[in-house]
C-alpha cells in the first residue's frame, strides 16, 4: 500500500512537472509566462529598470522546476531508492532547462520569435 502511494505522489509530481516543463507546447502560455512575468512584477519592485531580467530568470526557474519535479517524480515511480544519482540528475535538469532558455531568449531577441504586443507594451 505505500509502495503503491509514493508511486501515486511521483505520477502527481511528473504531471505537475510536465505541465511546467519546456516539453509541452502549450505550457508557456497557461503556465510559464504567468509566473515569469509574477517573478518580474516582484523583482521590478526591487528596481524597476530589472523587469525584463527577471522575467527571463522567472522563465528560467519555472523550466527548471518542471523538469526538476518530472525528472524526482519519475524516480519515485520507476527507481528504488539504491540506484539514485541525485547530483547527476540535477546537473542534467538544470543544464537543459538553461540550454532551453538561452535558446528561447536569443530566438526573442534576434526576432525570430514574436513577442506579445501585451508583453511588449508594458511599461512599469
Amino acid at each position: 500500500m505505500l509502495n503503491l502511494l509514493k508511486k501515486l505522489r511521483g505520477g502527481a509530481i511528473v504531471g505537475i512537472g510536465y505541465m511546467l516543463s519546456p516539453l509541452s507546447w502549450w505550457n508557456d502560455v497557461f503556465f510559464n509566462l504567468p509566473i515569469a512575468l509574477a517573478f518580474g512584477y516582484v523583482i521590478a519592485w526591487i528596481h524597476s529598470g530589472w523587469f525584463l531580467a527577471g522575467t527571463i530568470v522567472g522563465y528560467w526557474l519555472s523550466n527548471v522546476l518542471g523538469i526538476l519535479m518530472m525528472q524526482f517524480g519519475a524516480m519515485e515511480v520507476f527507481l528504488t531508492e539504491e540506484k539514485r544519482n541525485i547530483k547527476r540528475d540535477l546537473l542534467i535538469g538544470v543544464g537543459g532547462s538553461t540550454l532551453y532558455t538561452v535558446v528561447i531568449a536569443l530566438l526573442v531577441y534576434f526576432r525570430i520569435l514574436q513577442v506579445p504586443d501585451f508583453i511588449a507594451n508594458l511599461q512599469l
